[in-house]
């Protein structure tokens, strides 16, 4: 079962995260097989950044979708991430390319270093004209190095975004997704939970405490985060540390697409468009790039769609 576990460093600034998606990512993986699966460099892409969505998401009070997005110039055109307030999460990428063993971030999605990452917050209860957050970073370092591990663009995000010092160790493969977030933080012990506050920015990779924890973290192997359970993970890190867990949360697969969704998505297209489509294919087929359902609209279907909107407009008003 997908697990993410929070846990505090008693009376010291720095919280932690570890999540470890198995039956979600399976899911996620086995949707995808029926349009041939993913490489295995977009697979482990894609399985960080899974992973990192859900740290991200449960790092924060929000309640609304957080999505997060690497696209550029490689072979992976788009790749994305959704995950809820109740860590329900989809992924999905799109690949235009050729994909070559061994290819790394960079030849993935950031040939000529114009790759960026973005972080979408977009709330369920948006009032009218409020649009969501998004906060954009590029794929490169401080001196225009391009970057090879999704890990150090998201360091790069959080300090820039929240001025956090933070840690973040992520591997995936065909069965696990897997990651390790370490995050220097203004306050001490429970207080670390509470979210919402403002870091010292003096305190910005000065942090004793949190350096030797983050020091810890990044001695953790690839093959450890993925092949061993919470409890020895934080065992073999953290064990001379004082450290409380709290209760783990369930990261669950869900898709959001619907039948009226996606005929909201054809309606935004417009008549005119809707009809040639029509015109020339007879139908409409629209596949959910996340989990792979299928919605078709014949002719009927098609116009059903504008009808039912004109007859919830409401009435034109009248001269007396």
């Amino acid at each position: 079962m997908s697990e993410l576990h929070k846990f505090i460093f008693d009376g010291l600034p720095v919280r932690g995260m570890l999540v470890r998606l198995t039956d979600a990512w399976q899911e996620i993986l086995q949707r995808r097989k029926a349009g041939g699966g993913y490489p295995p460099e977009v697979m482990q892409l894609l399985g960080e950044m899974t992973a990192a969505g859900a740290l991200m998401q449960g790092n924060i009070k929000f309640n609304g979708a957080l999505v997060l997005q690497i696209f550029g110039d490689g072979p992976v055109k788009l790749a994305v991430v959704e995950v809820q307030p109740d860590l329900s999460l989809r992924a999905t990428a799109t690949v235009t390319g050729d994909v070559l063993p061994g290819d790394t971030l960079s030849r993935l999605v950031n040939v000529n270093n114009q790759g960026r990452c973005a972080i979408t917050l977009d709330p369920k209860d948006r009032l009218p004209g409020q649009q969501p957050y998004q906060g954009v970073v590029p794929l490169f370092g401080d001196q225009h190095e391009k970057l090879e591990k999704l890990g150090e663009v998201l360091e790069h995000y959080m300090l820039q975004s929240e001025q956090l010092d933070t840690r973040l160790i992520l591997a995936a493969d065909g069965q696990v997704a897997a990651g390790l977030l370490i995050q220097r933080l203004p306050v001490q012990g429970q207080g670390n939970l509470q979210g919402g506050q403002r870091a010292d920015e003096d305190e910005i990779g000065r942090n004793e405490d949190y350096k030797r924890i983050a020091m810890l973290a990044g001695t953790l192997k690839r093959e450890e985060l993925l092949g061993l359970d919470a409890d020895t993970i934080l065992h073999r890190l953290f064990w001379e540390e004082k450290v409380t867990r709290f209760v783990p949360s369930t990261p669950t697969f869900a898709c959001s697409c619907s039948q009226e969704r996606v005929s909201g998505m054809l309606r935004s297209l417009g008549t005119a468009e809707v009809e040639s489509i029509i015109a020339e294919q007879g139908r409409i087929d629209v596949g959910c790039e996340f989990c792979g359902a299928q919605y078709g609209f014949d002719p009927v279907d098609a116009a059903q769609i504008f009808t039912r909107q004109e007859s919830q407009l409401p009435p034109a008003p009248t001269v007396q």
